[in-house]
């Protein structure tokens, strides 16, 4: 949980050494090689004034490889449909369950923060995430070990876990350095570098993603993915980090994780300047009370109940991915292109966000985006029908405008609910509150596909049986407009919040949790992408 790296600095160490402030700069800003004429200019323009580093390096490779990762996310939807022959139905279902270690993020941030291996709280994590995911990705393109659905489910459940661990670690790292550094290093800069990164590898390996398909098998692209979480761990030895000491119950210092006899215990402030040493049950504990007081409270609880419901509306995409691929059989190289187009059309989404939208009321904006969205998601009628042949529409045109669009479309409505779960976090939990929303987001998704596979099988759609197809997407685009029935839900305007001596925080949390959560206003907005690819906003073999 992204706001114990606050108390990261209060970690008691052997000797009574002083910490050092972290920095992205290292021992860079030593060098005279890094004050050339190329270098200043490349840190101006293409770093956005953060100091070139080793660390920095790694960190930015990390996120890339978050984006490369989608390289077998079309390997994945055909190696479940043709391979293990898996009905849509069952594919929605495992879809759902495959990201369920986004739900728990929050989880990995504690441990992270609270539980060091071999001493280290973040380069341990990052090198243990990287052998994860290749391990993972290599027993996928081995049929002796991975040959049935459970099996499939499980490890892919493992490199979902491998990228949202690495996720929780690079966020955290910038929440430091940002926290920590030089000025320039500030956290928008930062940020939006972090975000730009894993998009130049999600376009990078978008199109690949499909058009290796054709030469090669599903297997195969598995084995080639397992590179990138084998970059995390080799850049997780580049990470800047001191070995963390603990205290232990006869007061000595000892390194974390060296003995057994060591008691991990963090320094946790409470009131005025007063502090008590917790465990790490009891420092759990004591940041579940403290998470729930806040989520109880009306104004932060009726908004999330909104969102929850917002995603959470059932999804038609597993049974659309396999009318496209089985009857208007698309080839996996088109749809390579597809996810090439709707990686761009992301990108435009954050664009005009930015420009035009981001003074909009939340209210106006969501109505506006979810109506404009329904005649785009029904357009699929069109494909099911086959009325655009009639109409002398191509096939491929209509596929691929249709995804850009509601690509676009469904930035312009995510990108909002960040900035309003920002607002909503109170100081004191912000990180932990944040992470919390996320992970409640990429739950309240991950009901919408299973609701969408009960929907599924109810309708009767098969791999070769779509009659009931246009009924199933119709019915889950109509209840995209269920939750606008409970709009009120949301605030007027900011999220007025108030602490227990009735002061408004409002303002103050926002800021809060955006600065704790490595998020500015502005970055944040852009940066959430990064939790947005959690990966809610995913349509299973369409994007």
């Amino acid at each position: 949980m992204k706001s114990s790296d606050e108390r990261s600095a209060s970690l008691l160490t052997s000797g009574g050494e002083k910490k050092e402030p972290a920095s992205l700069l290292g021992k860079a800003a030593a060098d005279s090689s890094f004050t050339g004429p190329f270098v200043r200019w490349f840190k101006r323009r293409a770093l956005l004034g953060v100091e070139p580093s080793p660390e920095l390096a790694a960190i930015l490779i990390v996120y890339f490889v978050q984006g490369a990762s989608g390289l077998a996310r079309l390997a994945t939807s055909f190696f479940f449909k043709d391979d293990l022959q898996v009905s849509p139905a069952e594919v929605a279902a495992l879809t759902g369950l495959i990201y369920l270690p986004w739900f728990i993020k929050p989880v990995y941030g504690f441990l992270s923060d609270a539980v060091p291996i071999a001493g280290y709280r973040r380069r341990s994590y990052l090198a243990l995430s990287g052998v994860l995911g290749a391990a993972a990705w290599l027993a996928l393109a081995n049929p002796d070990l991975v040959n049935t659905p459970a099996t499939a489910l499980a490890a892919c459940i493992l490199t979902n876990l491998s990228v949202a661990v690495a996720d929780v670690v690079a966020d955290s790292l910038v929440v430091e350095r940002t926290r920590d550094g030089p000025p320039e290093a500030t956290a928008g800069s930062l940020q939006s570098l972090c975000w730009g990164s894993s998009a130049i590898g999600g376009l990078l390996t978008a199109y690949s993603s499909g058009s290796l398909l054709s030469s090669l098998t599903s297997r195969q692209v598995f084995g080639l993915t397992a590179v990138f979480p084998l970059l995390v761990l080799l850049m997780a030895f580049l990470i800047n980090e001191k070995p963390v000491h603990f205290v232990t119950n006869n007061g000595d210092s000892s390194k974390g994780g060296a003995s057994p006899q060591v008691r991990n215990v963090a320094v946790y402030e409470q009131g005025k300047g007063q502090g008590r040493e917790l465990t790490v049950t009891e420092e759990l504990a004591e940041q579940a009370k403290r998470l729930w007081s806040a989520v109880k409270r009306k104004e932060i609880l009726l908004p999330t109940l909104f969102l929850f419901l917002f995603r959470a509306t059932p999804s038609s995409d597993s049974a659309f991915f396999f009318f496209l691929t089985n009857d208007i059989k698309l080839s996996p190289e088109f749809l390579g292109r597809v996810r090439l187009g709707t990686s761009a059309g992301s990108l435009v989404g954050v664009w005009l966000y930015n420009t035009f939208l981001k003074e909009v009321p939340i209210k106006k904006l969501l109505v506006g985006t979810t109506l404009a969205s329904l005649p785009i998601g029904l357009s699929q009628l069109l494909l099911i029908t086959h009325v655009n042949r009639d109409l002398g529409i191509p096939d491929t045109w209509l596929c691929f405008g249709d995804d850009v669009a509601a690509t676009v479309l469904g930035q312009l409505a995510f990108l909002p609910t960040l900035v309003l779960a920002a607002q909503l976090c109170p100081p004191g939990v912000e990180g932990t509150l944040f992470a919390t929303l996320m992970s409640i987001f990429n739950a309240a998704a991950g009901v919408g596909t299973e609701l969408g596979a009960v929907l599924t099988s109810a309708f009767g759609v098969t791999d070769s049986d779509f009659t009931n197809l246009g009924a199933l997407v119709t019915l889950c685009n109509v209840s995209s407009l269920f939750p606008l029935l409970f709009i009120n839900l949301l605030p007027d305007g900011r999220p007025q919040l108030s602490n227990r001596d009735g002061e408004d925080t409002s303002a103050k949390g926002a800021e809060g949790s955006s600065g704790s959560d490595g998020r500015e206003a502005e970055g944040g907005r852009v940066n959430g992408l990064a939790e947005g690819r959690e990966k809610a906003m995913d349509k299973v073999g369409r994007d």
